[in-house]
């Protein structure tokens, strides 16, 4: 089995790698380095934009 095209754009890969405190080691080591839960946290923060860029795109409407 391939690996699959991610959904998240490399730009707001490292924002949220900033943000959340673990871009040194994508720097050093690559993203293949980083914890789990770091994995997990920055999609669950990525869920977290998106689902407020959704409440204010509708409240625009």
């Amino acid at each position: 089995m391939g690996r699959r095209k991610g959904v998240m754009s490399y730009r707001l890969k490292e924002e949220l790698a900033k943000e959340l405190g673990f871009y040194d080691i994508v720097q050093k080591e690559g993203w293949g380095a980083i914890h789990s839960k770091d994995a997990g946290n920055m999609v669950k923060r990525a869920i977290e934009i998106a689902q407020k860029n959704l409440v204010n795109s509708s409240k625009q409407l």
